[in-house]
């Protein structure tokens, strides 16, 4: 069941039209693909920086108040210098929300059901929905000096009509990831290797495609992570290139 229910993650929660594709550039044959990393527990944070730092790949990172592996908050001031430096690179940045919640359904009352990592829930309003996404904007411009972009991700990609429209009216569009992006670095690595998911994105991705993934995950077992050096070296290889969101002509996933 388990193994069902994950391999239906990218059609539940993105079943989604591709965007216009856009023609290669003469530089980039096979086409342009959009990496994107959440903050997870931030394990591998440094690890997979470094590799986008080798390769000089582009991504967009989008940033939640999570726990981390360290015991601290992803944006904490103890985490400044990291995220100073991903700017110093060039990279893009969304927000994650603040709490890290699931957006459950729509209410009644035109709130919106929302999920906290404790198990517990509350209902948002649209003020408060924009508020869940201005609290990181506004914590990494402390943080680093510079504003997110007017992006941003559910967690899970879990949203509902009422948190985009109020999310588009606080100035968010949202992301979320083409089918063949899911890495899957949050599934059972004994169902799901890291070998048979490195094979599986070379084999599936395609120009203009969204990938999604983790700077570190707290329930698999064999991290994905080191994966990502051999997966950017392959997908070069191909003939991609790499660049952050920020324009969003021909990418494929959710971008609403």
């Amino acid at each position: 069941m388990l193994a069902r229910l994950c391999r239906m993650i990218p059609a539940l929660w993105l079943a989604t039209a591709p965007l216009a594709q856009a023609a290669p550039s003469p530089g980039c044959p096979a086409g342009t693909l959009h990496l994107t990393l959440d903050t997870g527990n931030m394990r591998h944070a440094e690890l997979i920086a470094g590799i986008l730092a080798k390769y000089q790949v582009k991504a967009t990172f989008f940033v939640a108040q999570e726990k981390t592996w360290r015991g601290d908050m992803a944006l904490d001031p103890s985490w400044a210098e990291f995220w100073k430096t991903r700017v110093a690179e060039g990279h893009s940045f969304g927000s994650h929300t603040w709490h890290h919640g699931s957006f459950r359904q729509d209410e009644a009352d035109g709130r919106v059901l929302y999920r906290l990592m404790d198990g517990s829930q509350v209902q948002l309003d649209a003020g408060q929905i924009c508020g869940e996404l201005r609290r990181p904007d506004e914590r990494f411009l402390a943080l680093t000096g510079r504003a997110l972009d007017a992006l941003w991700r559910a967690p899970g990609g879990r949203t509902t009509p009422a948190t985009l429209k109020a999310a588009q009216a606080c100035g968010y569009r949202h992301v979320g990831w083409a089918p063949a992006g899911f890495l899957g670095d949050e599934l059972p690595s004994e169902q799901y290797p890291n070998a048979l998911l490195l094979q599986r994105a070379l084999d599936k991705l395609r120009d203009g495609d969204i990938i999604m993934a983790h700077l570190g995950i707290w329930s698999r077992k064999d991290p994905f992570a080191p994966m990502f050096e051999p997966l950017i070296r392959g997908l070069k290889d191909k003939g991609f290139c790499f660049a952050p969101l920020g324009n969003t002509h021909g990418t494929h996933g959710t971008l609403r």
